[in-house]
């Protein structure tokens, strides 16, 4: 499947703003099962000085600095890519839970992929036991880690309502927990901090997911949106495996990798800094567009 993205960041500020510094995550790069066509970034006004880094994670970071007086800021990530992804492994093939535990914590590899990475705290996803003790009763003694995972995953679809209204980005993990409510940011996090509190390395991942629009309707134009997973490591063999809580399903060629970390944090699409007023808007648009198949 070949899908063309388009994703538009729009900022309104409350006065003028005459410094941004920003570090964008907007730009797809190659992964198991995805070849980036083509990518390109727009950015109005234009930036003085832009350029472009591979971060320690393995991904693309655009650095930019406008220097002009500016009350709003548009930046454009426009993306075509080729998603052909092997079928995950059986849930019950996998190594048990243990297994995979005690070989995590005797890697020694220090690699971007390495599961050492992602054993442990990080910024929005802290030690946090009663995630840990949710976890816990997907993962009986000698379970398969993998089938583990998808019964975690379907548990948090299960007891957790999707809510734009219920979080913010800067919500801590126990206050979702708590209420039971939230977004894919808040349910990768709970689920990662539940894996972590196990022994087993878990990652952040951002992208995109294909929406398919009811039947007789058209997809509406910006409608879609960035989306947010788990990714699991399931041991030296299966490697990492990623799932999708907020939709109870292991990913698949309706989903594109933008980035990944250890939470949110580091992979933010837009951070940086203004000089300038602390009142603004944010408005973000996606539109993820299979390309129809040339005709014969």
């Amino acid at each position: 499947m070949i899908y063309d993205v388009r994703h538009v960041t729009t900022y309104e500020y409350g006065s003028t703003v005459t410094f941004s510094h920003c570090a964008l995550r907007l730009l797809p790069n190659d992964a198991p099962g995805q070849t980036v066509l083509s990518s390109e970034l727009s950015v109005d006004p234009e930036p003085s000085q832009i350029e472009e880094r591979i971060c320690f994670f393995g991904n693309r970071v655009t650095s930019l600095t406008i220097s002009a007086e500016h009350q709003e800021l548009i930046v454009t990530a426009r993306t075509s890519l080729e998603i052909d992804r092997a079928p995950a492994p059986a849930p019950d093939s996998t190594l048990s839970f243990e297994a995979v535990r005690e070989q995590a914590f005797d890697t020694e590899s220090l690699d971007k992929d390495s599961p050492a990475h992602f054993l442990h705290p990080s910024r929005f996803v802290p030690r946090f036991q009663p995630a840990a003790d949710y976890a816990k009763t997907c993962f009986l003694d000698g379970r398969p880690v993998l089938a583990g995972a998808v019964e975690l995953m379907r548990r948090i679809r299960a007891d957790f309502k999707y809510d734009t209204k219920a979080t913010v980005v800067s919500t801590p993990i126990w206050e979702a927990f708590e209420k039971r409510r939230g977004v894919c940011q808040d349910f990768a996090h709970i689920m990662i901090a539940g894996l972590r509190g196990l022994g087993l390395p878990a990652a952040y991942v951002s992208g995109y997911i294909r929406t398919i629009p009811p039947p007789g309707k058209k997809r509406l134009e910006g409608a879609d949106a960035m989306h947010a997973w788990v990714s699991v490591w399931c041991g030296g063999d299966a490697g990492w495996i990623d799932l999708d809580p907020t939709n109870s399903m292991m990913i698949g060629n309706d989903h594109i990798v933008l980035a990944k970390g250890r939470d949110y944090a580091d992979i933010s699409p837009v951070a940086g800094i203004i000089l300038g007023t602390s009142e603004q808007d944010v408005d973000v648009q996606v539109d993820v567009v299979p390309r129809e198949p040339a005709e014969v």
